[in-house]
């Protein structure tokens, strides 16, 4: 009996001794939402979007100008005229058409290949302020991929990473 109570003392012992892991989280939409440099990226982009739009705006306008035009006109042509001309604007149309897709494909790569950059940016933050710190893990959770059910607010990471990730960004 009185090894066992030796025995018990002594797993208390190693398991006191034993370090207690750090845990944190972050809302990893808000982390990325609210970070200073996606929303200036998103503000580039937007301006980019809007000379886009205006440009091929204008593009489809003069077309719409000279399709209007060759109806007009179709009634005076020769048939075979006509048929040649609605031809070519049915080509031109659809050049138009490639053309504007495959700048906005471009465009949305770009974007794509940006966001992904400063995804990467601030996953590798979170890792440094994590080994800085001391903690164990630093888990990420969002609305659509509720991976921390519950979380105490001492445990929430998100506004002071944020905070620092802004910091750090401004320098």
């Amino acid at each position: 009996m009185k090894n066992l109570f030796y025995i018990v003392v002594l797993l208390m012992a190693f398991t006191s001794c034993e370090k207690q892991a750090k845990i944190g989280f972050v809302d990893n939409g808000t982390l990325i939402n609210d970070y200073q440099k996606k929303i200036d990226l998103e503000a580039k982009f937007q301006i980019k979007e809007q000379a886009f739009r205006k440009r091929f705006d204008s593009i489809d306008n003069a077309f719409q100008v000279e399709a209007q035009k060759f109806q007009a006109e179709a009634n005076k042509m020769a048939p075979t005229t006509a048929q040649e001309k609605y031809q070519q604007l049915t080509q031109q149309r659809q050049m138009i058409d490639q053309q504007k897709q495959g700048e906005a494909q471009q465009f949305q790569q770009e974007f794509q290949t940006e966001i992904d950059t400063l995804i990467v940016a601030v996953k590798n933050f979170v890792k440094d302020y994590g080994k800085k710190n001391g903690y164990t893990y630093i888990l990420g959770t969002s609305d659509a991929a509720a991976t921390v059910l519950y979380g105490t607010e001492e445990n929430d990471l998100t506004k002071i990473i944020l905070e620092d990730l802004n910091a750090a960004a401004k320098k």
